[in-house]
């Protein structure tokens, strides 16, 4: 009895909990770091009270995956919509076409139409648009909800014709002096690559040329079988929000990413490319090209990642409902969690992901 009494004294954590089945499994034996906090840390994204419903997660570690884990009902092979991850994507095809030396980051995009006399969206360059400040009337997430333009594009007036509704928008700014986060700035990119792909090609056409430069430029040279996209009625990539893939194959993107666009020895993307998708916008240090820094915003109420918690060179794709896909080259770290988060837990799945990267060391 008194061997029990002194042992509740004793200074200290209490233990924590046996991790529930299955848990530790998920993880393997060697992660590059102690396998049960990897684990619990895992388990609290599918665990946790307040972080919405977690449905997948993979963790790359060294380009190996060392931990991987589904909720009920969906597995390996089920495909999940990246929402805006998919501007990443689009942003990586964009750079692809650069490197075929098709476009080129300060001329304005193949928009006839932008280029009459007299048209001040004329002066819009790929640089612009790539960097969300291309000054186009793109008021994203506005109340009401029917007037915010990704809405009005994709779901009311401009849904049969996104692209041309979305270029049909006036300057509310000059081009290249205001952020304006926007699905609709990718999807004019979208409409690009279908513009330089086949210039005279009807929405099949398009359709087809665009799903082929997908498959045979990123998704074949990575190993995204999975990766598909959608597209509206007028054959352009929805490109700003409608990428599939599987969990998988997303890490493999983040990978690509990780690796300066390399994959097997074979440079799949220029590699100045992906340093200037890294680079900050000129008017928000928190965002790239089509994808989001760990840096501090300069808006009170926006901080997408975790820059006080994590890496400064760490990056991202974060999609609506808390897609996120995580990258931090100097851990040699990419995290996917693909799920259903309402936005104003946001913060607390961000806090749970940061608790996986504050496990690793940086090499």
């Amino acid at each position: 009895m008194l061997l029990a009494l002194a042992g509740c004294g004793q200074d200290g954590p209490p233990p924590l909990p046996p991790l529930p089945d299955g848990a530790l499994e998920a993880v393997v034996v060697e992660p590059g770091v102690p396998r049960e906090p990897l684990a619990r840390a895992v388990d609290a994204l599918f665990t946790r009270d307040g972080i919405g419903e977690t449905r997948a997660v993979v963790v790359m570690h060294g380009g190996k995956v060392v931990a991987e884990r589904y909720a009920d009902g969906y597995d390996a092979n089920t495909r999940f919509v990246g929402w805006s991850m998919s501007k990443t994507v689009t942003a990586v095809l964009v750079g692809i076409m650069e490197g075929d030396g098709r476009l080129a980051l300060d001329d304005p995009p193949p928009i006839d139409h932008w280029q009459r006399a007299g048209d001040p969206r004329g002066e819009i360059t790929l640089r612009h648009l790539l960097q969300m400040r291309s000054g186009l009337r793109h008021a994203e997430m506005v109340e009401p909800r029917y007037e915010s333009s990704e809405v009005r594009m994709m779901f009311l007036d401009g849904r049969d014709d996104m692209a041309a509704w979305a270029e049909a928008q006036p300057l509310d700014h000059e081009p290249g002096q205001h952020f304006q986060y926007s699905t609709a700035s990718t999807v004019i990119l979208g409409d690009v690559l279908a513009r330089l792909l086949v210039p005279d090609g009807g929405p099949s056409d398009r359709v087809e040329a665009v799903s082929d430069f997908v498959a045979a430029r990123l998704a074949g040279p990575v190993g995204m079988s999975s990766l598909v996209g959608e597209y509206d009625a007028a054959g352009t990539l929805v490109a700003g929000s409608s990428f599939w893939a599987n969990a998988r194959d997303w890490a493999k993107f983040g990978e690509l990413l990780r690796t300066g666009g390399v994959v097997g020895g074979v440079q799949v993307v220029p590699r100045g490319w992906v340093d200037f998708m890294r680079s900050p916008s000129p008017r928000a240090p928190d965002y790239g090209a089509q994808m989001w820094l760990n840096h501090q915003s300069e808006v009170d109420d926006r901080e997408v990642l975790f820059p006080d918690q994590g890496r400064e060179t760490l990056f991202g794709a974060a999609g609506h409902m808390g897609q996120y896909l995580l990258v931090s080259p100097s851990q040699r770290l990419t995290v996917v969690r693909l799920g259903h988060t309402p936005n104003e837990e946001a913060d607390a799945l961000v806090d749970a992901l940061a608790e996986i990267f504050a496990l690793y060391p940086e090499r």
